[in-house]
């Protein structure tokens, strides 16, 4: 855990705030006439993804916490767990199904994805996907006219 000031903050950095692991989605220091200066943010927790705005006194002491992210191989599910694998040292990890959270839905078997940890503590905070994912359309509504943008017929 680092220790920082909020002219440390940039988007994406994570920090530890009010006990919870939060990324920096926006902040914007505001220095009203003659009221003190502060610093809005808009924080996403990393445990519960849930977005919150908050301000600080500028200049506050804030807690920067160092990330990793590691490549991990998704082999398979079970009960309620995911079973990832170290490409380094072939170590199969169990990840709670809370914290592998959405990332489910386009998770394929031995497909890589990041497994996002806490330096410090070497604790697993999240799953993030790759930028693109080949998936396969298996079903679909059919399309009634009318149910369109643009004019097909």
């Amino acid at each position: 855990m680092a220790a920082g000031t909020t002219s440390d903050l940039r988007n994406g950095i994570v920090i530890r705030y009010n006990n919870d692991l939060y990324q920096v989605v926006e902040f914007q220091h505001v220095a009203p006439g003659n009221w003190r200066a502060f610093v809005r943010m808009k924080l996403k927790s990393l445990t519960t993804g849930k977005v919150i705005e908050d301000r600080v006194r500028a200049g506050a002491e804030i807690d920067i916490v160092r990330i990793e992210r590691r490549p991990m191989q998704y082999l398979y599910r079970e009960g309620d767990s995911f079973v990832f694998m170290d490409n380094d040292t072939f170590d199969q990890i169990p990840v709670s199904a809370e914290l592998v959270g959405d990332a489910v839905k386009f998770m394929k078997e031995n497909e890589t994805v990041d497994l996002v940890y806490d330096a410090e503590k070497d604790q697993i905070i999240g799953v993030e996907l790759p930028i693109f994912v080949n998936l396969k359309v298996v079903e679909t509504t059919v399309a009634v006219r009318g149910d369109t943008a643009t004019n097909v017929t």
